[in-house]
């Protein structure tokens, strides 16, 4: 199953919870700016763990900031969800690729579950206070490359 497919089916399985009548897609979109969603759409971001693998050498490493951006809207009962996983590439090769970042699916499940709440927050404005998940850290060994890492190159690694 390819990644997308995963968030995909982890999505719509969480989704089917929300309110009933509406429905809601996964659309992934690498154009997305973080703070700057169009008019009539809510943001939300996190910070997850995840495995990346170089195209060129294929170099793998992990990293615990990973960003991913949600712009969220709900408009007549149909609910569409655009997502952005932010890329890291290889800090051995030269021009080398920015790579997917590869996030298990019990990440992908706390991220998700939490977009959920948020959902619920921003779109249905339910008063569901403050509560992620944190997500499961992968062993680095490394320090962050913010050189290497596109959330860091567009200034937003650092929050979530």
């Amino acid at each position: 199953m390819a990644l997308s497919d995963k968030w995909t089916a982890i999505f719509e399985e969480k989704a089917r919870a929300l309110k009933q009548g509406d429905s809601w897609i996964l659309q992934f979109d690498d154009s997305l700016v973080p703070d700057r969603p169009n008019a009539g759409w809510q943001q939300y971001i996190r910070t997850t763990s995840a495995w990346f693998a170089c195209m060129d050498c294929g170099r793998s490493w992990p990293s615990n900031r990973v960003m991913v951006v949600f712009h969220m809207r709900l408009s007549g009962g149909q609910g569409v969800v655009k997502v952005r996983r932010f890329r890291q590439n290889c800090k051995e090769c030269e021009e080398a690729p920015m790579d997917e970042p590869a996030v298990s699916p019990e990440n992908i499940d706390i991220v998700l579950t939490n977009l959920m709440e948020k959902i619920r927050i921003k779109c249905y404005h339910e008063d569901l206070g403050q509560a992620n998940r944190p997500f499961v850290k992968l062993n680095v060994k490394s320090p962050h490359e913010p050189d290497h890492c596109e959330g860091c190159i567009q200034g937003i690694c650092d929050r979530s």
